[in-house]
């Protein structure tokens, strides 16, 4: 019996080994040499917006957001700048549903408007990594963009008072998030999570005022959060 124990025990710790050798192994232990690599991105956002509001012939304003969940899909191109360090294009889509509720106008219909966004997003980031653990490395990452609403209505010479809400087509935004790189037998798998903030304001006015949609409304710009799964 103790003979059994003996010998099952010793063969525990082999195969412990041999497991914890397997697991020393790197994957792709030449893949931070390249200069440039690509790849492409999926994901979920939940994109909202911040409301700041000024003065108005309509002191009790407030709007509400209800965000659905959107995706967002694009492609990697990386620039290595240093051990620790990459500059990174990553032009995609973002796309997403909020309602939007003027809790001060009591009129349902009047107060609810719809918004569907599709963005084409351009950012620009820099990318802060330590250094490599077998075939996990931690990162950081921030920078901007440029970003184009192809669902602004921007140009659509009706406005509120027709039902119609309109932002403007461009916006500029940064970007700050956290995540973790894998290293895989045949390819590197990254998620994060980022969070997106408009700097721009993206409110566009309606054509007349008094309005009770647009004119207590100083400030309207996107902010969300992203599931950012990467392959490369």
């Amino acid at each position: 019996m103790l003979k059994k124990l003996l010998v099952t025990g010793l063969l525990s710790v082999v195969a412990f080994n041999c497991a914890a050798q397997r697991e020393r192994i790197e994957n792709l232990p030449n893949f931070d040499k390249r200069l440039i690599h690509y790849g492409f991105y999926l994901g979920l956002n939940t994109n909202g917006f911040k409301v700041s509001y000024r003065p108005s012939n309509f002191p009790d304003a407030q709007v509400d957001v209800v965000s659905d969940v959107g995706f967002n899909v694009g492609l990697i191109g990386d620039l290595k700048l240093h051990n620790n360090i990459n500059l990174r294009f990553e032009p995609g889509l973002i796309s997403n549903t909020k309602t939007l509720r003027f809790t001060h106008i009591a009129n349902e219909t009047q107060g609810t408007r719809e918004v569907g966004n599709t963005y084409l997003h351009l950012p620009f980031i820099f990318k802060f990594s330590t250094n490599r653990l077998n075939n996990v490395r931690p990162y950081i990452l921030g920078g901007a963009s440029f970003d184009f609403n192809f669902s602004s209505n921007e140009k659509n010479q009706d406005d509120n008072f027709s039902g119609q809400f309109r932002q403007n087509a461009s916006a500029f935004m940064y970007e700050v998030g956290i995540g973790m790189d894998f290293y895989l037998p045949y390819f590197k798998f990254s998620p994060s999570i980022r969070g997106i903030f408009a700097i721009t304001n993206e409110i566009k006015y309606d054509n007349r005022g008094p309005s009770q949609w647009t004119d207590p409304i100083d400030f309207f710009g996107t902010r969300g959060i992203f599931l950012h799964l990467s392959f490369e």
